[in-house]
């Protein structure tokens, strides 16, 4: 057979089927204002889309550090961690992360997604298995394919199946990872993570925890849901990101002295990045100081996410999840969400339609994501336009 090498034909016919099953993503230039506030094609807009929680990401402090940094610094780190992009400020953001999140040392890497890809496809290999929570993020999921170990993807948050898997194939295989979200992204719930310490002490396997939605809003330091379970020690480890509550951006994996150095020298995508800018790492140090000071606010924010849902389920919606800051509305078709996205945009709210492959099919939805910044007028304006439509 003749092989088809027109690749404008391929391109064209792959984006129509998008199209045609409204599952086309098209990008639209946003500038960020001041609070949770966007502007888009002219419009400003309440920004319930974003994943600064907490409001660090113009925060006076955070930006003074920044910018003292920069000034200091320069833009660019200029090279990989692994040659000479290693700065004083990495270091100590290291330092500050490893003690923030309970744990005796930390990594930081460019991106969140980066650091999940280094941190699975390093540890496990063909002698091994990855036990993973069907509704994990991406970064996670595509961290699992990377590795030739065996991959078992157990429904959410089931406990009994992840057991009776475990039981039946543990002895199988050399080494055994189990990785899930805490809080998990386009659901908002959070996973059973006592229950998983235990089965992960029981068969002797490692725990990852990606802690990227959990940080900052849960535990009494903000480290996250680990800390406010006080289950820290009993993870190989936690993963996190400084891009959401941290408000700044890159990713970073806790653990042992030993799994630090591990992924060093075996994490490819931590070896082959360009490092973070000073300023970048800067701000994530001013943040964390911050959060460990922001206990009412995460307490207060979480109060608000428990009260909308309640407001929203007394209109009659499927809403996900209990109090973290992330609420989901299942509507089920992907023209269902895309519609009442464009509903509340028309009403100056802009709440994303989430379609596969984010969610699974006939789970589209509208995410809804909360932030300290967030008024009670606005909110208030979101339950309105949101009760219009149901």
């Amino acid at each position: 057979m003749v092989p088809d090498a027109n690749w404008e034909q391929f391109l064209g016919d792959s984006l129509a089927r998008l199209d045609a099953s409204n599952l086309r993503r098209v990008r639209q230039v946003t500038r960020p204002e001041l609070g949770p506030l966007i502007t888009r094609n002219g419009q400003t807009l309440v920004n319930f889309g974003g994943n600064d929680y907490l409001g660090l990401r113009d925060h006076p402090r955070v930006l003074e550090a920044a910018i003292a940094a920069i000034r200091g610094c320069g833009v660019g780190s200029g090279a990989s961690p692994a040659v000479t992009g290693y700065s004083h400020a990495q270091q100590q953001l290291e330092l500050d992360l490893a003690d923030f999140s309970h744990s005796p040392a930390a990594l930081v890497f460019s991106s969140g997604f980066s650091t999940n890809l280094a941190t699975l496809s390093s540890l496990a290999g063909p002698a091994d298995a990855l036990f993973s929570d069907a509704l994990n993020h991406a970064s996670l999921i595509d961290g699992c394919r990377l590795t030739k170990a065996q991959r078992v993807i157990y429904p959410h948050g089931d406990i009994h199946f992840l057991e009776q898997r475990l039981k039946a194939d543990r002895p199988r295989f050399q080494r055994v990872l189990i990785v899930t979200e805490s809080i998990f992204s386009m659901d908002g719930d959070a996973a059973p993570l006592a229950e998983l310490t235990r089965l992960a002490d029981r068969f002797e396997c490692g725990l990852v925890v990606d802690e990227a939605h959990a940080t900052g809003i849960y535990g009494n330091s903000g480290a996250g849901l680990l800390e406010e379970l006080a289950l820290s020690e009993h993870v190989l480890a936690k993963l996190g990101t400084l891009s959401k509550a941290i408000g700044s951006i890159g990713g970073f994996v806790c653990g042992s002295a030993s799994l630090i150095e591990y992924l060093v020298n075996f994490g490819r995508s931590y070896m082959y990045s360009t490092a973070l800018p000073s300023g970048a790492l800067a701000a994530a140090r001013s943040a964390i100081t911050l959060i460990r000071e922001m206990q009412p606010a995460r307490v207060s924010l979480r109060n608000t996410a428990g009260i909308l849902r309640q407001r929203l389920r007394a209109q009659g919606w499927q809403v996900l999840g209990t109090d973290s800051p992330i609420v989901p509305i299942v509507l089920g078709s992907e023209l269902d969400a895309l519609t009442m996205s464009q509903r509340l945009r028309e009403a100056g709210l802009y709440v994303p339609a989430i379609r596969p492959p984010t969610v699974p099919p006939g789970t589209s939805r509208l995410r809804i994501s909360l932030s300290t910044g967030h008024t009670v007028t606005q909110i208030d304006d979101l339950v309105i336009g949101l009760g219009c439509s149901a």
